[in-house]
């Protein structure tokens, strides 16, 4: 009996380790990331080519390649992906990046967090 209760309460403590870790995980850098300031970026002065970039903030780093062709934005490929990735929410950004010829565009609503991460990747590239 006294065994039985000893292993129950070494599984209660082992879920609960874990999930405290979890949440650690999810929520890392979720402060500093939604009040992350994105600058404008100014593609037109730079040469062609592709451009490396990337974040780094617990789940929501990643890293982008940015093209230029003729002083524009004309591609980008997430070459890493964050943690939690949803693709319509880089599908998203990266065409009103493309569209709007800059990082200053609004997120993604309901994935902010994701979005400047992104953005931040995407302006990184382009001013290093």
């Amino acid at each position: 009996m006294k065994k039985a209760l000893k292993i129950i309460l070494i599984i209660f403590v082992a879920i609960i380790l874990i999930g405290a870790g979890g949440v650690f995980y999810i929520t890392r850098g979720l402060d500093a990331g939604s009040k992350m300031e994105i600058s404008a970026v100014d593609p037109s002065s730079l040469s062609d080519g592709t451009y490396e970039g990337s974040y780094s903030a617990g789940r929501w780093s990643n890293k982008v390649a940015v093209t230029i062709k003729e002083g524009k934005i004309t591609g980008i490929e997430v070459i890493k992906d964050v943690s939690i990735a949803l693709e319509e929410v880089s599908g998203e950004i990266i065409d009103r990046v493309i569209k709007a010829q800059n990082t200053t565009v609004d997120a993604v609503s309901g994935a902010t967090v994701t979005s400047k991460a992104y953005l931040k990747s995407i302006e990184n590239a382009l001013t290093k």
